[in-house]
Parts: structure tokens; sequence; C-alpha cells
């Protein structure tokens, strides 16, 4: 792989997606790459935006991704799609969960939740798989599993055999949790 693969996974606080950074630094080595990764935490205990930058490679410098270079983004709520859309390169694609948690300030009324973020979406170009992670979550049997759900539509659009992400997967996450997990996972995957 001549070029890294950039990967941004952002989410609110609590959503799972420093687990999903995990899984995929996890595969990426299984497959001898060189991994970088980096997470930004700003307030997340406060249900404050989260990042996850994934890169991986033949060789990889930095973990951080600029403006313009994301292959792909993993959004868990559309609110953080918007926000870091800008991160994309032209040719990229945001996968998006359906899902929209209030920050604070629009929990306060210091602010309004945008609207038709799916259109300003559309009206910038962006190309977007649009999923409701939650409800298949729940069909998987695991409401909580929607980082799962959207790991798997992330794995589908990447160069690594369904077997190491299902190794990945039961090895990063809780033994209890495994068959759930990996039904959640073959959810977003077939999705």
């Amino acid at each position: 792989m001549k070029q890294p693969i950039n990967i941004l996974i952002v989410g609110v606080g609590g959503q799972g997606t420093l687990f999903a950074g995990k899984v995929i630094g996890s595969v990426a080595e299984r497959c001898g790459f060189d991994v970088k990764q980096s997470e930004v935490h700003g307030m997340a205990q406060r249900g404050g935006s989260v990042v996850t930058y994934v890169r991986f490679g033949n060789n990889v410098v930095s973990p951080l991704v600029e403006k313009g270079e994301a292959d792909i983004i993993v959004a868990f709520e559309q609110l953080e799609a918007l926000r870091w859309s800008e991160y994309l390169k032209p040719a990229g694609t945001i996968i998006v969960n359906e899902l929209k948690i209030s920050p604070m300030p629009v929990i306060t009324g210091a602010a309004q939740y945008p609207d038709n973020i799916f259109a300003r979406l559309e009206q910038a170009g962006v190309s977007t798989i649009r999923v409701n992670a939650g409800q298949l979550a729940a069909d998987s049997g695991n409401p909580k599993a929607l980082n799962i759900v959207l790991l798997g539509l992330l794995a589908k659009r990447l160069p690594v055999a369904r077997e190491l992400w299902d190794a990945a997967i039961s090895e990063v996450g809780p033994a209890q949790s495994r068959a759930a997990n990996l039904l959640a996972f073959d959810k977003g995957w077939t999705f």
C-alpha cells in the first residue's frame, strides 16, 4: 500500500469511538502495516466531541489526519459528521449514523441543533452513507453495539479480509459480548 489509509472516527463521549479505533489498529497490525493512532477527548465525559485518528500503511510518520486528507470518516452522530466533513478527501466517504445527540449549548438553549445535516453534506458534494446503526445494533441483540455496526460498514470498504476483523473484535472486546458484537459487525458489513 503506497499511501496510508486515513480514517477519522468522530462522535460523542461514551459512544465507543475509542473501542472502534482499537479494533482498526489491531486489524492493521495483523496485516503487517505501520499504524499510528491518536485520540482527542474534548470534554468526552460530559458528552463532548471525541475524535480518533487512525492511519495505516507501509510507512506512517504521524497519527494526525489533516483537513482534506481523510479517506473515510465514521460519524457516530449527525452533527459530528458535519463538524468534521472538511477533513474528508474530495473522493472520500462519510459513514453517518442517523442519531442526533444535542451538545451542551443546545441543551441549555444557547444554540440550536443544525437542521438538514444530510442535505448540507449533499450540497457540499460529500459522498455519504446514511445508516440507523442503533436499529441495526438492536436487531443484533445488543443495542449498545452501534459502534460495532459502524465498524462493519467501514470494514467492508477497506482492503482487509473479514476474518481479521472477526478475530480483532473477539480479542479486543469483552468475552461475554463476543457473539453479539460479531452479529452487530455482520449487520454493518452486509448493510
